[in-house]
């Protein structure tokens, strides 16, 4: 289940819902159907990503990454196919929970917008290496990590919450979220460029290691950029900057991307998440903090 990127889909959600804390009254219920539905999801990825892999010979006994369930010999791929179908099963169940406890309905316009987004976060979990034609093998996971796990994740988590999305500055937290994400996917394929070569096109593979190092350090320079930016547009308060706390964890970060490769980078993509998760339960708390 890779419980390690946990964290990483919880940080917009978190984020999404803390924000939507500090503008309205939200249910307590509500925000951990949130974080409930959301971990579901992504680990019906993390088993997707896993068997995808798998059958298509990208992940073997030399990859740079921990060893996982199928190609540790742990579970056969009718373990895992079975495991995916349970937590299609918890995705569906839990996301109509949540809707059901946020808007009093399913039937709702705003019940089926939302069923229909939770349709689609599905798909994307499953398509990212699974199928003919996956879009993780396409150079194309940067956009989809950047867009559900930013976009969607920080805006869908506050809509559930508040019932609205009242105003464009979210748009700022969100793609932070997301540029940190893409982040974290970066790291990943940066350690892994030898052995992805083989069947695997991603973004770091075009670039090649020392772009793809400037590419990392621009996309959690940019996030941190649109995140002050939003905190400047709110009223001033220096709790609001709370987050900044977590910033040497970021400059470690980049410290070891610029400075290894290979497998000594495994250790630098948990830095990441949990530098990303930290950094949204803080910025929430932030904006929440009048509220103790």
């Amino acid at each position: 289940m890779r419980l390690r990127t946990l964290p990483l889909s919880l940080a917009g959600v978190l984020l999404g819902s803390l924000l939507a804390v500090a503008d309205y009254h939200v249910s307590l219920k509500v925000v951990l159907l949130v974080c409930l539905t959301t971990i579901c999801l992504q680990i019906l990825s993390n088993l997707c990503n896993e068997l995808g892999d798998v059958l298509h010979g990208t992940d073997t006994p030399d990859r740079e990454g921990p060893q996982y369930g199928l190609n540790g010999g742990g579970l056969t791929i009718g373990n895992m196919k079975a495991a995916i179908g349970v937590f299609i099963v918890l995705c569906i169940l839990s996301g109509l929970w949540m809707i059901k406890a946020s808007f009093g309905t399913l039937l709702s316009l705003e019940s089926i917008c939302l069923m229909m987004l939770g349709a689609a976060a599905i798909l994307a979990a499953m398509k990212y290496t699974l199928g003919r034609n996956p879009y993780g093998y396409r150079g194309l996971g940067d956009i989809f990590v950047f867009i559900f796990f930013g976009l969607v994740a920080v805006l869908g988590a506050y809509f559930v919450c508040a019932h609205t999305v009242d105003s464009w500055k979210l748009l700022l937290p969100a793609s932070t979220i997301g540029l940190f994400s893409v982040g974290v996917l970066n790291t990943n394929n940066i350690r892994d460029m030898r052995t992805d070569a083989a069947n695997r096109l991603t973004v770091a593979i075009r670039l090649g290691l020392h772009k793809a190092r400037i590419y990392q350090t621009i996309l959690l320079a940019l996030g941190w950029v649109l995140m002050i930016v939003f905190t400047l547009l709110r009223i001033f308060d220096w709790w609001h900057f709370l987050y900044v706390l977590t910033l040497p964890l970021f400059i470690l970060h980049l410290k070891g991307i610029w400075t290894n490769e290979g497998r000594p980078l495994d250790k630098y993509l948990p830095m990441l998440v949990m530098s990303s998760f930290l950094f949204s339960l803080l910025a929430g708390l932030g904006f929440c903090v009048y509220l103790f």
